[in-house]
């Protein structure tokens, strides 16, 4: 009996690695909608700044949610795909009428910790089922997203 799946790994660890995408997946989704209401809504004299940056967030996070998706059917999985999903597993709530600077950023940085322990979680799981592709696009997200939790604590700090 095989236990391989199309690209090579055991079929096993392969649901379990899907269950964790499916799982990060949700939980972009609905930070992806948390920071473009935030886009949408922010007020104060901090308005440009965020603006601007809360749509290059949620620019990124759109191309993220696009490649985990997109590496769930590399695996030879479904992602899941509706926001009834996304509501009932992921972490991240969803946050409604939020337009203040601190309050946004403080969401911002505490959603980015709840993608961080997944994308460790996830890190984990590839480097124990030899998994290089799913390592490679999680890898680099870690970089970005330690990067951007020093760079929002940096704002709410000053």
């Amino acid at each position: 009996m095989n236990n391989l799946n199309q690209i090579g790994l055991n079929t096993q660890k392969t649901a379990e690695m899907v269950e964790k995408l499916n799982d990060l997946l949700s939980n972009l989704q609905i930070f992806y909608m948390n920071v473009r209401g935030f886009h949408w809504n922010i007020r104060g004299e901090k308005f440009f700044e965020l603006h601007q940056k809360f749509e290059d967030l949620y620019d990124d996070l759109l191309v993220k949610v696009d490649e985990v998706a997109e590496r769930v059917r590399i695996l030879g999985h479904t992602p899941i795909h509706i926001f009834s999903e996304y509501i009932k597993m992921a972490q991240i709530k969803e946050i409604e009428n939020l337009s203040d600077a601190r309050s946004c950023v403080q969401s911002i940085v505490d959603s980015l910790k709840i993608i961080l322990e997944k994308e460790h979680a996830i890190m984990k799981l590839s480097a124990e089922m030899i998994d290089d592709g799913t390592n490679a696009i999680v890898s680099q997200y870690i970089s970005e997203h330690d990067k951007l939790v020093w760079m929002y604590e940096a704002f709410l700090n000053a």
